[in-house]
């Protein structure tokens, strides 16, 4: 297993955008010979996402080169006969075929589940939506910030209180869990094939894995709970599970689950014994009485040091913390690079972000760059078996580029 566990998979990625591509980077990530399938011309849309207005300003397309490194690039144009039968002759020895095309347009594109399991009965098809294969909203398009980040409630819970305006997601903030959840479909699928030696159809959602992110709360619900009032950080009904900002502005988050054991640890290094004996705080139902109380002391206490120096001083007693992490700590953080959360691309420093799934004795392949559109066109075709006589044809037709 020196290329990955997935040496010798071949899987097509004829999908758009996130979700549905980054599942295939997993993939390849552990080996697998990925086929990034996209339209002649501009390609998947996806690569002019840092285009748009209030995207980062790059020399890099650091979207693309995320989603799609390791792939080959068929730029292939599926709108009619000759292309699809291109595809069909790929499927025929894929072992993975994953899209996000609405069903109506697979229809359309002749790149249904019935299209193509015919053509190999072992071929695992993969299918993302935004809203779910069945029922009135199964075509309709549906990006992460609508049918994963505010379907399931999760826009309008982060917020503050019923008058602070819904939160908007970053982009692929729903996105790149979901693309767990398929590469998970995906997997099991290859294990009933290994028992069954058939292939199967798999399928996820935006909606569906929302909910699930959701799903303490979703359940809550569910079960006819009463729900109270929602309250500021200011007025949380529990101060040593609550944010503080330090004194540079950064913040961080105390998550004091065993409270009656770590409160007095957290008194002390804060400097403020005192309070562990203190009557309105000796115990947890009085902290919690007087949380308001507690959470304006520890407001001025976290806010005479800089993050850093509270980093110091509560590490390693056993306290439940983290920081608030903003994007310039990235680059240098020690502990995702020791863990290769953080990886360089092959023959290169840059870094990007490794999947976050590690298997002992299973090697990851150096993450290639993102190819250009249409860069291993014929690279492809020849491997399929066509010849330079039937590539050219299909160039100058427009059906391939």
């Amino acid at each position: 297993m020196e290329n990955g566990i997935f040496e010798g998979l071949k899987v097509l990625d004829c999908a758009s955008f996130i979700a549905a591509p980054a599942a295939a980077t997993v993939l390849s990530d552990f080996g697998a010979e990925v086929i990034k399938i996209e339209p002649p011309g501009a390609g998947d849309p996806y690569r002019n996402l840092p285009n748009l207005p209030g995207y980062p300003v790059s020399q890099h397309n650091f979207a693309w080169m995320l989603e799609s490194r390791n792939k080959k690039s068929l730029a292939l144009d599926l709108s009619g006969p000759e292309g699809q039968a291109v595809l069909y002759r790929l499927a025929a020895e894929a072992d993975v075929f994953i899209t996000n095309f609405p069903p109506s347009v697979r229809q359309r594109l002749g790149i249904r589940h019935d299209d193509l399991m015919p053509l190999n009965s072992r071929l695992i098809y993969a299918s993302f939506t935004g809203y779910g294969e069945k029922g009135e909203e199964a075509n309709k398009p549906g990006f992460d910030s609508n049918a994963y980040w505010a379907r399931s409630g999760l826009m309008d819970l982060v917020r503050a209180d019923e008058n602070t305006t819904p939160a908007r997601s970053v982009a692929g903030m729903g996105d790149h869990p979901c693309a767990m959840a398929l590469y998970g479909a995906i997997v099991t699928a290859l294990y009933k094939r290994e028992r069954t030696g058939k292939g199967s159809h798999v399928s996820s959602n935006l909606m569906a894995n929302g909910i699930w992110a959701n799903g303490v709360l979703a359940q809550a619900k569910l079960c006819g709970a009463k729900f109270g009032e929602r309250r500021t950080r200011e007025h949380a009904l529990n101060a040593v599970t609550n944010h503080y900002r330090c004194r540079d502005g950064r913040w961080l988050i105390l998550s004091l689950l065993n409270e009656d054991r770590q409160w007095p640890v957290l008194a002390r290094c804060l400097g403020r014994e005192d309070l562990v004996n203190d009557p309105r705080f000796a115990t947890r139902p009085n902290r919690h009485a007087r949380s308001l109380e507690l959470i304006r002391i520890f407001d001025e206490i976290f806010a005479t040091k800089d993050l850093a120096e509270w980093r110091r001083i509560l590490d390693g007693n056993g306290l439940v913390f983290g920081v608030v992490g903003i994007l310039d700590d990235i680059p240098g953080d020690q502990q995702m690079l020791e863990n290769e959360v953080l990886v360089p691309f092959e023959g290169d420093s840059l870094l990007t972000i490794n999947s976050p799934i590690f298997i002992d004795g299973a090697s990851k392949v150096a993450p290639r760059h993102a190819p250009g559109i249409g860069e291993h066109s014929d690279e492809i075709l020849r491997k399929a078996g066509y010849d330079e006589a039937s590539i050219t044809q299909l160039r100058a037709s427009g059906t391939v580029a």
